[in-house]
């Protein structure tokens, strides 16, 4: 009797394996560059989809180098993700190459970026503007490039932006996977209203700090700062630390806006942000913009940042 129940015990088990195996084949293969994203198309695509990140976690986007394996997994991937980051032009044509079926989405296609110096280093937008980038009414009036010398790619920080992603993303997935349209489609009318709770949410701690500068040492914070009506200072200049003249300049308007934290990412270094922090007696505070639990960091984030006025 007891060999019998391990018997069928060991059946069972090996039952629920190969159904989970089997789940996992019919699921749509596909790729994104950032673990935000990751989380955009499971929103979507539910148990539907198996996604894959391309930057691990801690890695700078900016410059990674896919692993060997993932390569090898992009040769079996449906569909490919893009936000417009530095690293997918360049490995955007060696990854086709390996994969010629495979389908590229440009989840920022018709999204105005903002110019990268509109909101580095103190210079944002006024009062005025405190608005999000609304999509482009022609495509070719985009730049580009998406490097930090022009277009802020970060959009995946404005939840009103994200929306427009969503929209792309359901899009997609519905060409790729017409069967389970209905499916995707009530599964992105359930993620568009988080995301307008979310958006609410933040606009409401915000409220009153409309014009209020924080600031960052990698300037990933500029759409979200600029979509609550913010002002991010920058401490990189241009990809580099800066220099003693830039250091001092940056403390002196720290001091005259009176900030007290300086917001940094745990893919860069600090050196920079302590030394300030130390100058304007302040505390340097860790948020990650390429956090997979998207909303609870941007949560974070906006908390950290109305605690750092009060």
């Amino acid at each position: 009797m007891r060999i019998l129940k391990i018997y069928l015990l060991s059946v069972l088990i090996m039952g629920y394996g190969l159904a989970g195996i089997a789940r996992a084949a019919d699921r749509l293969p596909v790729f994104v560059s950032i673990a935000p994203q990751a989380e955009f198309v499971q929103q979507i695509g539910k148990d539907r989809v198996n996604v894959q990140v391309l930057v691990e976690p801690g890695a700078d986007p900016h410059t990674y180098e896919p692993k060997p394996q993932q390569m090898v997994a992009l040769t079996k991937t449906a569909i490919y993700f893009t936000i417009g980051i530095e690293f997918e032009k360049a490995k955007l044509e060696k990854i086709l190459a390996i994969n010629p079926h495979l389908t590229v989405v440009h989840t920022d296609h018709g999204i105005l970026k903002l110019p990268m110096d509109a909101h580095g280093h103190g210079d944002t937008a006024d009062g005025e503007h405190e608005h999000a980038p609304h999509p482009a009414a022609d495509a070719d009036a985009m730049h580009d490039g998406h490097d930090h010398g022009s277009l802020d790619p970060h959009i995946w920080l404005s939840p009103p932006l994200v929306m427009f992603q969503a929209r792309t993303i359901v899009m997609a997935l519905e060409k790729a996977d017409p069967a389970h349209r209905a499916e995707y489609e009530a599964n992105y009318r359930a993620f568009i209203m988080q995301l307008v709770d979310l958006d609410a949410e933040l606009r409401a701690t915000f409220d009153g700090l409309q014009g209020s500068s924080f600031m960052v040492f990698h300037p990933s914070w500029g759409t979200f700062a600029h979509t609550y009506g913010l002002k991010q200072v920058s401490i990189e200049v241009e990809g580099k630390s800066p220099k003693p003249a830039q250091l001092m300049h940056l403390i002196n308007h720290a001091r005259e806006e009176g900030i007290k934290v300086v917001f940094v990412q745990p893919q860069f270094s600090s050196k920079s942000a302590q030394e300030i922090s130390k100058a304007i007696n302040g505390r340097v505070v860790v948020v990650d913009p390429l956090a997979r639990d998207w909303a609870t960091q941007l949560r974070h984030t906006a908390k950290e940042i109305k605690h750092a006025f009060e």
